[in-house]
């Protein structure tokens, strides 16, 4: 039996004429020979009526001031995809083929415990398989499993995280060993950068795992990296493919699968969709720097905050965190009373931004009559908010002499001034004002992708 994974996003299940363009790509398979396990993210995106962002803003509605409980969340989260998995199979029986919808959890799928963005832990296929062998093609519910309450007895559902979908799809290639998986959007694979900013973006015919999953790590929606890593690990090929053309799309593969194929030095121009906002740290020069450093790190990893373009000196620490997150980061930090020290040394109390905050100086109030027992030290921390990262993707470029300085003389001729820079085995990033976003994509797109600098 030849499975087939068949991944259909938001946009490919938003309208009954998309759906049906979706399911007649199910019905081809399945007339070619292949078993189809089809996967549905919820129908549309913001605003339709069972989009996830819909139902998110529809809980949190009943009471701004009072934030749901993860798990009810989860739950909530979940219908969406359901609703969609019921919807593709019933309009595949209306096409004449048999099918069944499974949520996550019927479909075998076992997470651990971390709501909103649970992690697969394992997958047992048998009821999808039971369905195959009778004839059906099996629709399942993307971006959600089950794990065990912490008291053993239910099955709650939990979500995957954003791309979620495409996680349940390369873990379902895996466990079911499919001979590949195919991931349908509304571009026709994977581009060379953004086509709302490069219109005559080029598709990639080919491109590395690891490749594609730094382009996602590095902004581009494209496909989830844990989607990526999944297939990489199992060598599953995976297909990015377009749901209203018939182009063949863009092949994931290993290296080796790509041997023969002229690949470019520069696979492209990514960035960070939405703003980020950059935090520097002015510790100083203190033997207690690493210590404090680890317990920032530590505690903006159990509030599952991502961290960008890390930077260290001698007495600074900076990365920069989503827009979405620095609420909540702000809350943590502004304030933060911090012991350093085995025993104790001294406490550290950080201030976030150029004006003190109420909460910050009611803890300085507080902490002024220890002053004489324990020194007590403050870490300003600077704020630069409306920025955005974007980054060149050249696993093979990246490390040549002289890339950096050509990467940021593009940037400087085109007037985009940088206010960091990263460098990684696959690329090179750089910080810049939210408003120059496009054009420092532009610049850097026209001097790589399109005049191929460096090219041999």
């Amino acid at each position: 039996m030849k499975i087939l994974v068949m991944k259909f996003g938001g946009t490919s299940v938003d309208s009954p004429e998309h759906r049906e363009i979706a399911a007649r790509k199910v019905i081809r398979a399945k007339e070619d020979g292949f078993a189809p396990v089809v996967v549905v993210s919820a129908i549309g995106r913001r605003g339709a009526p069972y989009a996830t962002d819909t139902l998110i803003e529809f809980l949190r509605s009943i009471d701004p001031s009072v934030p749901p409980n993860p798990r009810e969340m989860d739950l909530m989260m979940a219908c969406g995809e359901i609703i969609s998995t019921v919807v593709m199979a019933h309009t595949l029986k209306t096409m004449g083929y048999d099918a069944v919808a499974l949520t996550g959890g019927q479909a075998g799928i076992i997470t651990d415990s971390e709501y909103g963005n649970a992690r697969v832990l394992q997958i047992h296929p048998q009821a999808i398989r039971h369905y195959l062998e009778a004839g059906k093609i099996v629709v399942v519910a993307g971006f959600q499993g089950v794990a065990e309450d912490k008291l053993g007895f239910h099955p709650d559902i939990t979500t995957l995280g954003r791309g979620g979908s495409d996680t349940t799809a390369s873990a379902l290639g895996a466990a079911l060993n499919a001979v590949a998986v195919e991931i349908y959007t509304d571009v026709n694979g994977v581009k060379t950068a953004d086509p709302d900013i490069i219109p005559d973006a080029k598709t990639l015919p080919v491109i590395s795992y690891e490749e594609v999953a730094e382009i996602a790590h590095q902004g581009a929606k494209v496909l989830h990296p844990r989607a990526a890593e999944i297939a990489m690990l199992h060598n599953i090929p995976l297909w990015v493919k377009c749901t209203f053309t018939d182009e063949t799309g863009t092949l994931v593969t290993s290296a080796e699968g790509a041997e023969g194929v002229d690949l470019p030095e520069v696979t492209g121009v990514t960035h960070i969709t939405g703003k980020i906002v950059y935090l520097i740290f002015h510790i100083g020069e203190v033997p207690e720097k690493p210590e404090i450093e680890l317990q920032i790190y530590r505690m903006l990893a159990q509030a599952d905050v991502n961290l960008y373009l890390n930077s260290y000196s001698h007495d600074t620490l900076s990365f920069a965190v989503p827009r979405d997150r620095w609420s909540l980061v702000q809350n943590l930090l502004d304030g933060l009373v911090m012991p350093v020290g085995s025993p104790p040394q001294r406490l550290v109390i950080f201030r976030v931004g150029e004006k003190p905050t109420r909460e910050y100086q009611l803890q300085k109030q507080m902490l002024s009559a220890l002053n004489s027992t324990i020194p007590v030290q403050e870490i300003a921390v600077d704020v630069l908010e409306n920025c955005t990262m974007v980054s060149l993707i050249a696993a093979k470029l990246s490390r040549r002499p002289g890339v950096m300085a050509l990467f940021l003389r593009t940037l400087y001729e085109a007037g985009i001034q940088v206010l960091q820079t990263a460098d990684s085995e696959m690329s090179l990033s750089c910080l810049v004002n939210e408003s120059d976003v496009e054009k420092a994509v532009r610049v850097l797109h026209e001097r790589f992708v399109t005049n191929r600098a460096y090219a041999r």
